[in-house]
């Protein structure tokens, strides 16, 4: 796990290469404290800068950029392959490595397989089982390959110097001006030709979800490789051809017509001995290694797995609030206690405002990013980071085994409201709209045991959807944060999307949850939940591991049958009776909660002096990014509790503001 970047200069107008790729790299010390190299070949115009973090192989022998052996291929790679030993034994002969890092046996892979001879074909990279992201120059070819993997687990960045903005496919690099990539868009600054300015719809999009959604940037100079995808440039002509290598729908495919024909006992132990190995591969590593145990189903599954390979007790690492609302801990150290790990509790408390700034000023490196889980995940990876370097997490559980409620209303929700006739909606959705969110939402809490306890978000969600019938469109309504953006920025041009329509292109024959899921994973899981994971651990230092989303693994729960992920109302049927075998049923058989912060709270109180100086009109005005007087609404409204307990909406643009400030 680490921090590339790098440039391709196509006129030598990067005055001072080494100075700038040096700082390129210091911009990422954080993902790389253990190491800095920098190669520029001028021949080529092709600069890379590597900052490492040493997990497999701590000697020289896996410092980089490396060369493979063969002497044509050179690369910055962040990330693990997990079967590096399998690619050894496949790929190497005697004498063929000088050390064990996994990055020789990649490179041994792509000597032998090569990368796609046309982007989507058969290469290296459908051997690989890992998380990976990649800049690989070829220089037999005189190509550049940029590479994401499956999922997007690990980042990929691109942009283009002076000002040139980007499309979100294919492009020329201009004559006279530099291709610029990293693992984070903070890098582009320390290049001395990249000039900023701000996508006003990829702006929207944010405002949309809380994220800025691949393969669109914050910038409109820049660009993210979307998950499963490869960016080819052509070194001598300039052109750059991108195209996907790698796609979740496949794997549905082939799961519909040829599903798990076993029994439930049968599909159960098949999951449960996938989950081992792939714990077990992700354990490996010259460094210690801890958890993420959350308290709820996913990281409590992995971190059973985990214990029972392990000789000794496994860190895990919980955080909690003082709000008994969002507060797991105690869920936490049960499984813990009884798994026989040992438990590292960090809590926040709600007057903690300097913990919290101190997290803000961190995302000068990042896009903007307004998952509220940012705080507490960066506070425990801080923590983590004090004891271990690799920690394993339990995420994309909830995309490939069911997790979401949407799964589970949604399609019925779908097929109820295409019988309601229309002129009764506008009044429901009226209704709907009158209900108080705050005090809705506090009677529910008051239900003991029933999932009551966001009824007024829940309300005022379903009057969003009330007039419409598609799926899709009631899927990415369900799933996004706020419907404000047409007011906050005004003009941004024609929407992304799949803000209306969630399953577009995703086939309509498949079943609808498998739908629904496919479109979580395109979109939701690496822009939102893995940004955020990858942000937070690697600002310490830290390497964060997903074993539930190792491809083997994926490939066997898109071969489930639904009933198996959600059955009689309870979602990730399987991965409940994969975790009974070592957990008790009552220390985890609880509504979802999530891992969230009691935000309204914290904005009424502490936070609030922060926030007003952020949303002071003159402020915005002066930036003219945002509209002051819907902004100003929106605060409004969130303090006097009209906008639900979350506060996201108005999150958006404080964390929208903050990015600004730092940047």
């Amino acid at each position: 796990m680490c921090g590339f970047a790098g440039f391709v200069d196509r006129a030598g107008v990067t005055a001072d290469p080494a100075g700038t790729l040096r700082a390129m790299a210091a911009s990422l010390a954080h993902r790389g404290p253990d190491d800095e190299r920098i190669a520029f070949d001028a021949s080529t115009g092709v600069g890379l800068a590597f900052r490492r973090l040493s997990i497999l192989d701590l000697s020289e022998m896996g410092a980089q950029p490396m060369r493979s052996a063969c002497g044509r291929y050179e690369i910055v790679f962040n990330g693990e392959i997990y079967n590096h030993a399998e690619l050894r034994a496949r790929f190497g002969a005697d004498g063929a490595f000088r050390g064990r890092s996994d990055t020789e046996a990649l490179l041994a892979a792509i000597s032998a397989l090569g990368m796609p001879a046309a982007i989507g074909m058969p290469s290296a990279l459908d051997a690989l089982r890992g998380m990976f992201a990649f800049a690989l120059v070829d220089r037999s070819e005189r190509a550049l390959w940029l590479v994401r993997d499956r999922f997007g687990v690990k980042p990929c960045r691109y942009a283009l110097s002076h000002g040139h903005a980007l499309a979100d496919g294919d492009f020329t690099v201009p004559a006279g001006a530099a291709l610029l990539f990293a693992s984070e868009p903070g890098a582009f600054r320390a290049h001395p030709s990249f000039r900023a300015s701000i996508d006003r719809r990829a702006l929207h999009a944010y405002m949309s979800f809380g994220c800025v959604p691949s393969p669109m940037s914050i910038h409109r100079e820049a660009r993210t490789l979307a998950p499963g995808h490869a960016l080819r440039l052509d070194l001598g002509t300039g052109e750059a051809r991108i195209a996907r290598w790698w796609s979740a729908e496949p794997l549905a495919h082939r799961g519909a017509r040829e599903p798990f024909a076993g029994s439930d006992a049968d599909a159960i132990d098949a999951v449960d001995a996938a989950i081992a190995e792939s714990v077990g591969l992700r354990m490996v590593a010259d460094v210690p290694v801890g958890a993420f145990l959350s308290g709820g189903i996913d990281s409590a599954v992995v971190l059973a797995a985990m214990q029972a390979q392990s000789s000794r007790p496994v860190v895990a690492f919980t955080v909690g609030t003082d709000d008994p609302d969002f507060d797991e801990t105690g869920h936490a150290a049960a499984v813990a206690r009884h798994l026989g790990a040992e438990h590292v509790v960090l809590r926040i408390a709600s007057d903690d405002a300097a913990r919290f700034g101190a997290m803000s000023a961190m995302r000068g490196w990042h896009e903007p990013f307004a998952d509220s889980s940012q705080i507490p995940s960066m506070l425990v990876a801080r923590e983590a980071a004090a004891r271990v370097k690799v920690v394993l997490t339990g995420d994309g559980g909830d995309e490939l085994f069911g997790g979401y409620y949407r799964y589970g209303h949604a399609p019925a929700l779908a097929a109820r409201l295409a019988r309601l006739p229309p002129a009764m909606r506008p009044a429901l959705a009226r209704i709907l709209r009158a209900i108080p969110r705050g005090a809705a939402n506090a009677i529910g809490r008051s239900v003991p045991g029933l999932p009551f306890d966001r009824a007024g978000d829940r309300a005022h969600k379903l009057a969003r959807v009330v007039g419409l019938d598609a799926l899709g469109a009631i899927h990415a309504t369900l799933a996004r944060v706020s419907d404000d953006a047409d007011r906050l920025v005004p003009g941004a041009g024609s929407e992304d999307p799949v803000a209306s329509d969630a399953l577009r292109g995703i086939d309509p024959s498949l079943d609808p949850v498998v739908r629904m899921m496919l479109a979580d994973i395109g979109r939701y899981l690496p822009d939102d939940i893995l940004t955020k994971v990858d942000g937070a651990t690697m600002a310490f230092g830290l390497e964060a591991r997903e074993p539930l989303l190792d491809p083997v693994l994926a490939e066997l729960a898109f071969r489930l049958p639904p009933s198996m992920r959600i059955r009689g109302g309870e979602r990730k049927w399987i991965l409940r009776r994969v975790l009974e075998r070592r957990v008790p049923r009552t220390l985890v058989d609880r509504p979802k909660t999530g891992f969230s912060v009691p935000l309204l709270r914290w904005l009424r109180g502490p936070l609030r002096g922060w926030a007003e100086d952020l949303l002071d009109p003159a402020r915005l005005a002066r930036e003219a990014h945002l509209d002051p007087a819907a902004v100003r609404r929106l605060w409004a409204e969130t303090l006097a509790g009209r906008r639900g307990g979350e506060a996201s909406e108005i999150w958006c643009v404080l964390m929208f503001e903050s990015w600004l400030a730092s940047n």
